[in-house]
């Protein structure tokens, strides 16, 4: 007991055994977890654990031998049941595109390594425990109502019903944090505890059982690790305090982050779990500077809360709303004093519930609002994980020492210029399925060659996320290769999400995409052009090599060249033989060091007398996986056998880094 007293009252230990198990964690990560399944199962006896239903179809949670996740539009039975599925495994993916939400490691932060596509299914056993009974009806009730993602985080703590564009809106405006932390109910039901047990003049033994059991229950019950944490804590707490045993709050903190991750190392990679955490331990560490009256209180926490949130919202988001401490002092006590207390009333009056609609969509009406203000919204270059402690530790010496605060505002600074101050070329070849993206940095200069656009799923949203996190908001120019809708379908979406500068066409008449797309930017003032020769990108030059206008789309492809720190790179869009005859009559290029192939490897392109001339040391292929036109063709891929084959199919994103003149190739692979 002596030992456990001198562990909580420690100032250090606990905290330095806490950052160790974080390190652990995330070298866990990265190593290939071990499944107890290999893959080519067919038959499965499984148990139903959590399901959920949102955008016309169910995802179901099975466990079985390990937990199991699928998606179905019918699924007839209740968590606790156990069915019998026939059905084929399927292994999680990577993200394809760097910097962009890893589906893998999200759902192995659940502890989940397989997706199960679901032939058949049957019931072996209905539910017969009560817990899951209960649980099953509060999800089939919430499942009624319009804007059941608000009840699941206020009454089951669960923030992954949140769709992307309500949930864009509140990372925007820095309020993430308000849906992440999973300690409401907790409070709610501590409070309600302490009330009725008041009443009913309860002894402090029975009490403290109660009280344990019910938060025991209720964090089973749900499957939140903001909840987890509330509530351990909460259990922690009340068992110390019953028996007088003296702790530091921050260390009952400590020690439940420490068991978590040790359980499970994906905690560390759960957006939920590094806003809860991260904000209860600053809180806790600086409770002695929280006083004053009700908004003073509320004033200093939300600076805690968003300080000490800060790095980690530029490590998962890349940009900060500076504004967000001044709408936490609005939209904290409408989420603690109307949102919250009036989800609990609403779900159990639902007729109540056109006054519950009606205040949300005001809400969310206000937000985006707000969202559009962008005066102190700066945007950051994704750092590393060393640069992620450099700022704990100046955040941390700051809090302490106000007069250093300097320092930490000249972090910030050279963080948001790091670009201004780095010396770097990059040519990335983002998958963008069965179509055409490239992102071409030098230096602080950034322009995207196509756009990609897949008809059946939108890719916009990853190369936004993409282009971020290279600390770059302002595009210079998007080169569009041609008007085919696989090379410019989501012109109009980064148009709308960034600064551009400027946009070039080739040399064609315009299509009714390109009409779209030009309405949109004269009505955005932004200038384009077609048919151009050279653009300057720093003290480089883009070369497009003109040739003659054709009769179809294809060969009047912009083909663009460059060299960047003498390296060769050359874009073909979607261009055929008969120009690529053209170029080698008028061009003289040989040894080029990276080739962007033409056409998705389409046997119309890259001839045997075209590969053999310009003699490419690098080849890049961007295809889709198992696409109908069988790209790449055979007899493309023997003519470039003298070259490195990179395939965005197989090999995901493809990045060229140019850095003290040497390249370095990095790919992001499925």
């Amino acid at each position: 007991m002596q030992v456990l007293k001198k562990i909580l009252l420690s100032k250090y230990l606990l905290l330095f055994i806490f950052l160790l198990v974080i390190i652990i964690s995330y070298y866990r990560v990265n190593l290939d977890k071990e499944s107890f399944y290999k893959g080519s199962e067919l038959e499965f006896n499984l148990t139903v654990l959590d399901k959920e239903y949102k955008d016309n179809r169910y995802k179901i949670t099975f466990k079985g031998k390990e937990k199991l996740i699928s998606f179905t539009n019918d699924f007839l039975y209740n968590i606790g049941d156990i069915v019998y599925v026939k059905g084929n495994l399927l292994k999680a993916k990577n993200n394809t595109i760097p910097n962009t939400f890893n589906y893998q490691k999200y759902l192995q932060s659940r502890g989940i390594l397989w997706e199960l596509n679901i032939s058949d299914i049957k019931l072996i056993k209905g539910n017969s425990n009560i817990i899951n009974k209960f649980k099953s009806l509060i999800v089939n009730h919430i499942n009624n109502y319009k804007y059941s993602e608000y009840l699941y985080v206020f009454v089951l703590g669960d923030t992954s019903y949140f769709e992307n564009d309500v949930r864009d809106i509140y990372t925007t405006c820095g309020l993430t944090y308000l849906i992440s932390l999973g300690s409401f109910q907790v409070l709610l039901i501590t409070n309600l505890l302490k009330y009725f047990e008041g009443k009913l003049k309860i002894k402090k033994n029975k009490s403290l059982i109660i009280n344990i059991l019910v938060i025991t229950c209720y964090v089973f019950l749900i499957n939140s690790v903001g909840v987890l944490r509330s509530g351990l804590s909460f259990i922690i707490s009340s068992f110390l305090k019953h028996y007088k045993i003296k702790y530091k709050y921050q260390n009952i903190i400590f020690l439940i982050g420490i068991l978590l991750l040790l359980i499970n190392p994906y905690y560390i990679i759960n957006i939920g779990f590094l806003y809860s955490f991260t904000i209860s331990i600053f809180i806790s560490l600086n409770r002695k500077i929280i006083k004053g009256n009700y908004f003073k209180k509320l004033l200093i926490i939300s600076l805690l809360a968003f300080i000490s949130s800060l790095p980690i919202t530029i490590y998962c988001n890349y940009e900060v709303n500076f504004l967000s401490c001044i709408y936490s002092l609005l939209f904290v006590p409408i989420f603690h004093f109307i949102l919250f207390p009036l989800s609990v009333i609403i779900f159990i009056f639902s007729f109540l519930s056109p006054v519950y609609y009606f205040i949300i969509s005001f809400l969310e009406y206000i937000l985006n609002i707000i969202s559009k203000i962008d005066i102190l919204v700066l945007l950051f270059r994704k750092p590393s994980m060393l640069i992620v402690i450099i700022y704990y530790i100046v955040i941390f010496i700051c809090i302490h020492k106000r007069k250093m605060i300097i320092t930490f505002i000249i972090l910030l600074f050279i963080h948001n210029n790091i670009n201004l101050i780095i010396n770097e070329k990059l040519v990335t070849f983002l998958d963008v399925n069965q179509g055409d993206s490239i992102v071409i940095k030098n230096n602080n200069h950034l322009f995207l060659l196509d756009t990609g656009g897949n008809m059946y799923k939108s890719y916009s949203e990853s190369i936004i996320k993409y282009i971020k996190s290279l600390g770059i908001d302002r595009i210079e120019a998007i080169l569009l290769s041609h008007g085919d809708y696989d090379h410019m379908g989501e012109a109009i979406n980064l148009v709308e999400n960034f600064k551009v500068e400027k946009v070039i066409f080739n040399c064609d008449s315009y299509n009714d995409l390109e009409k779209e797309l030009i309405k949109v930017l004269d009505k955005k003032k932004i200038p384009y052009y077609s048919c151009i020769k050279e653009l300057n990108i720093d003290k480089n030059k883009l070369y497009f090599l003109q040739t003659k206008e054709y009769d179809n789309e294809n060969n009047n492809s912009n083909v663009i060249y460059t060299e960047l720190d003498g390296y060769k790179f050359m874009f073909m869009g979607d261009a055929g033989i008969e120009k690529e005859k053209d170029i080698l009559v008028k061009y003289n290029i040989s040894n080029v060091d990276v080739l962007k192939v033409g056409h998705h490897g389409s046997k119309t392109s890259s001839s045997k007398q075209f590969i053999s001339e310009i003699n490419p040391k690098h080849s890049v292929i961007s295809v889709g996986k198992n696409n109908r036109y069988g790209h790449p063709n055979k007899e493309v891929l023997d003519n470039l056998e003298d070259s490195k084959i990179y395939r965005t199919d197989e090999d995901g994103s493809i990045m060229f880094k140019i850095k003290n003149n040497k390249l370095k190739i990095d790919t992001c692979s499925p």
